[in-house]
């Protein structure tokens, strides 16, 4: 029988702004659960561009998506924070005082106060509908990349036309054997700074270009991908030796579960009151991207402000009656500091 969890706060979502949200609480001596559907922490930076540099951190001119969760997770360990990972809440609900929440894994947490940190929600990758594709996940083709040095050496070929695909184009031009773009036409979605320094490589003949194509078949042992073939649009094919495919073609999001725990929506959003990140049922916040109240910035900076805020207000709620005296952290400190 799984065992039941009791907590001030559980925090749903293991991303940058859930884990500041254990810092907030922790600060303030509220204990905390964290759940996360993915098996480690850091939900879209770790998962989507764990090497890509992020530039409006305060204090950080440039940070990697790796390095900041790193530093979020170290700033969080004093307060010793229980994770829940590679779990799902499917149910919230309310049971007495506090609010039940029951994951994919059978955990039980009951929590006092719940932060709902969830990012976009649930998402998974947009596949292309290739035949034998699912012979190839993960041992050839890609939907995500962790690490460049996977592809050291190798053939790559990248499909797609926004940001994802011509960042990898450039991060991987310097490490893989090859690396061919593959896209249906011959303007990219991506930042024209980004599209220009890939057409830079391309004319320096670093990267190879192949447009107006689109994904036709996979060759290959399961398992070992040799070739992706390519379409033009008159139907003319082109095989591409490779050694792995990268198919960029965007996230399919949707809340998932969180539909179903009765909050009031603005589409694919968690409204909330902008004062304290508060939602339409007492004792529950949405705090970073899947929250939204109006003027909201999706910034992970705004994440951070509104995970102070929800924390102050769980407070109260966790802690009713006890009279709480505001101080700054380079007077409060942090536990062994």
């Amino acid at each position: 029988m799984s065992q039941t969890h009791t907590t001030d706060v559980a925090i749903v979502g293991a991303g940058p702004v859930g884990l500041f949200a254990v810092f907030e609480c922790g600060m303030l001596k509220l204990k905390t659960h964290v759940i996360d559907a993915l098996d480690f922490a850091g939900g879209q930076c770790a998962a989507l561009y764990p090497e890509k540099p992020i530039y409006d951190i305060p204090g950080h001119p440039k940070i990697d998506a790796a390095d900041l969760i790193a530093k979020l997770q170290e700033q969080a360990a004093p307060f010793a924070p229980v994770y829940h990972l590679g779990q799902r809440v499917e149910k919230l609900a309310r049971e007495g005082e506090a609010w039940a929440l029951t994951t994919s894994a059978g955990t039980r947490i009951l929590a006092k106060t719940v932060m709902i940190a969830a990012g976009v929600g649930a998402f998974g990758p947009n596949k292309p509908p290739l035949a034998r594709i699912d012979e190839f996940e993960n041992k050839g083709v890609h939907y995500l990349v962790n690490s460049r040095e996977v592809f050291r050496g190798k053939r790559v070929a990248i499909a797609g036309g926004g940001d994802s695909a011509l960042d990898w184009a450039l991060s991987l031009a310097d490490v893989a054997a090859r690396v061919m773009v593959i896209h249906r036409r011959d303007k990219f979605r991506a930042a024209p700074d980004t599209a220009a320094k890939v057409k830079a490589l391309a004319d320096a003949g670093k990267i190879d270009m192949v447009t107006p194509y689109q994904l036709d078949a996979l060759e290959g042992e399961p398992g070992a991908l040799s070739a992706v073939l390519v379409k033009d649009l008159d139907g003319k094919t082109r095989r591409l030796p490779a050694d792995a495919l990268l198919a960029f073609f965007g996230l399919s999001m949707n809340l998932g579960p969180i539909a179903e725990w009765g909050l009031a929506l603005d589409k694919s959003h968690i409204k909330v009151e902008q004062r304290d990140s508060s939602t339409s049922a007492p004792g529950i916040f949405a705090i970073g991207d899947i929250a939204h109240y109006p003027g909201k910035l999706k910034l992970i900076l705004s994440g951070f402000a509104e995970a102070a805020a929800a924390a102050h207000a769980a407070r109260a709620i966790c802690r009713p009656g006890e009279v709480h005296h505001f101080e700054y952290s380079t007077t409060a400190g942090v536990p062994g500091a």
